[in-house]
């Protein structure tokens, strides 16, 4: 009788035990640690989300989204190396393990998740197609671009939105397929294209890079396929997404609750309890993630919340906040409890 109730006892804690044996500890956290530097794959050419400055540091929504992990997984935002990836090779380095994690201005689609063996951690950005013309060519509506040619780049999801649009529109076009990003842009300038199709995040952030000659450049007021890009990560690691994931999450909380880089010293004496959870004043959120109670903290203190990321990265394009503003601002961008 013994016997049976302990083998029921033993039975009841494996069942009960087996969510947290199955994720275990993160093996690409390990190698992180191990390592003392994130590996983080970018665009490296797409200005406010990576792009090189004047003194060669990267700089942009996805480059700093890459520090705000290495701040809280090693302590400290400096300890990334910038992986820059093409469209085609993005998905081979993460799958790889080239790189620890993908910010590289990727749309969320099923078909990515269900086919390459990866996740979408998080949304850091809400955006959609757009299509940019020559202000000169008279060309005011996505609907005059019946008999034009449209640049686009190859191995990206805006090949799909174009030829979707197009064929639900009933517009003839001539789509032209380039796969590196400075060479699309200059066969667009140089008039080989009529149009050139992206992101309208990227058209206004090529429009920002041509300074004053970027007032010769209109992007069309229809956009095609609203969607989501972010963070990516290989399927298997749990412990290793709700870090990456967490990391967004905890910057979207800091903004909601007040939280900046600059007040966040002054906030660890705050008597909000969510406050003191998030920055690891109470409670142990840190080690449930497998990190440092501070993780967040080092975030903010180092990086900053998302609203001072998008203000210093995504606003000079002028790009308003919209759909990437706080959802109690009328925008998608939310945090779940972090408690």
């Amino acid at each position: 009788m013994i016997i049976k109730q302990l083998y029921i006892a033993f039975l009841a804690w494996i069942l009960l035990a087996a969510p947290a044996l199955a994720q275990g500890r993160s093996t690409t956290l390990d190698a992180v640690l191990a390592r003392g530097q994130l590996s983080c794959g970018v665009g490296g050419d797409i200005a406010g989300f990576s792009l090189a400055d004047g003194q060669g540091a990267m700089r942009g929504l996805d480059a700093d989204g890459c520090r705000a992990i290495a701040a809280a997984v090693l302590g400290d935002a400096k300890k990334v190396r910038f992986v820059p990836l093409t469209a085609v090779t993005r998905f081979t380095a993460i799958q790889s393990g080239e790189v620890d994690v993908l910010l590289r201005n990727t749309s969320w689609t099923l078909a990515r998740e269900s086919n390459l063996g990866l996740l979408f951690a998080a949304t850091n950005f809400w955006d959609s197609t757009g299509f940019m013309v020559k202000a000169a060519s008279g060309i005011k509506s996505a609907s005059d671009l019946n008999g034009a040619s449209i640049c686009v780049r190859s191995g990206t999801s805006t090949e799909i939105d174009v030829a979707d649009w197009t064929r639900s529109h009933g517009v003839k076009a001539t789509v032209v397929l380039i796969g590196d990003v400075n060479a699309i842009q200059q066969a667009f300038l140089s008039g080989r294209c009529d149009a050139y199709a992206t992101d309208s995040s990227q058209l206004a952030g090529f429009r920002f890079t041509q300074g004053a000659n970027g007032n010769t450049l209109l992007i069309l007021p229809e956009t095609v396929s609203p969607a989501q890009s972010g963070s990516m990560v290989r399927k298997g690691d749990d412990a290793w997404f709700d870090i990456v994931r967490w990391v967004h999450f905890a910057q979207v909380a800091a903004e909601a609750e007040g939280v900046t880089s600059v007040s966040v010293e002054s906030q660890l004496t705050s008597t909000s309890p969510d406050i003191k959870r998030l920055l690891g004043v109470e409670g142990d959120l840190g080690k449930s993630l497998g990190l440092d109670n501070r993780w967040a903290y080092n975030v903010i203190a180092q990086v900053g919340n998302y609203g001072e990321m998008y203000d210093r990265d995504i606003l000079p394009l002028g790009l308003a906040r919209g759909p990437n503003a706080l959802v109690t601002k009328g925008g998608l961008q939310f945090s779940p409890l972090m408690r």
